[in-house]
């Protein structure tokens, strides 16, 4: 019995500190590559048209978030094939929680790559996979259609096959992929709300409705989504760079 207790203490340590431990830092080229490949998933157009549904994860995952942190109930979350979305939440129509809600679908992509870059600055790589995961099994559970269901499902498990079954090289280098990718798709989306904006098909946008919640223009809202895409990335640039 002693022994079998200690056994799993030992074995218990061991995770602790493979997940809160610090992993080495990747060298600098991997660091470039996986900056190119996150450039190539996000620039041309085709090829965005189908990894911008990581984007809409994070963007809704993070409406969803803040509606909880906030005292709002959250109805679920719906994810389509287009790349759009939708997070239906019950409370206050007016208020700071719904107001803080709004604002939280274009500024969570780059501000969770911006976290990500933290984490790997500080070596923490395998506790950055594992954050991920938990969040992604979390949203799971709210989510209500079966292709956001199908989407968040493959997200997850591919967070779960690099963690459990690749070496720490591959480990840091999907990780830097994913953080890089967080920061570079978190610039785009803004770009193309003020293009949809220009040409009047986005009435009911997020700067929109905050801006019906504040009385204050969607255009300071969408510079607001910009500066925060813009300065997450070149902080995080910064921190993935330092190796």
């Amino acid at each position: 019995m002693d022994s079998t207790a200690s056994t799993s203490l030992a074995s218990l340590s061991t995770l602790w500190d493979e997940v809160f431990g610090s992993q080495p830092d990747p060298d600098l080229w991997v660091v470039i590559a996986t900056l190119v490949a996150a450039l190539a998933a996000v620039v041309p157009h085709g090829v965005w048209r189908l990894s911008r549904n990581a984007v809409t994860i994070a963007h809704e995952g993070g409406h969803g978030l803040v509606a909880l942190l906030t005292g709002r109930s959250l109805s679920g979350i719906r994810l389509h094939s287009d790349t759009s979305g939708l997070t239906v939440s019950r409370g206050k129509p007016t208020g700071l929680g719904m107001i803080l809600t709004a604002a939280a679908g274009y500024t969570a992509p780059p501000l969770l790559g911006l976290g990500g870059a933290a984490l790997l600055a500080a070596g923490h790589i395998t506790l950055l996979l594992w954050l991920a995961t938990a969040l992604l099994i979390a949203m799971l559970v709210m989510i209500r259609n079966a292709y956001g269901a199908l989407t968040v499902i493959l997200a997850g498990g591919t967070f779960v096959m690099v963690s459990w079954l690749t070496g720490p090289q591959v480990q840091a280098a999907f990780a830097y992929a994913v953080v890089w990718f967080l920061l570079l798709g978190g610039v785009r989306p803004a770009f193309e709300l003020q293009a949809k904006r220009m040409r009047g098909n986005a009435g009911d946008s997020d700067a929109d409705q905050l801006s019906r919640l504040t009385h204050v223009p969607a255009g300071l809202w969408l510079f607001l989504f910009h500066a925060v895409s813009l300065c997450a990335l070149m902080g995080g640039a910064r921190w993935l760079l330092e190796v």
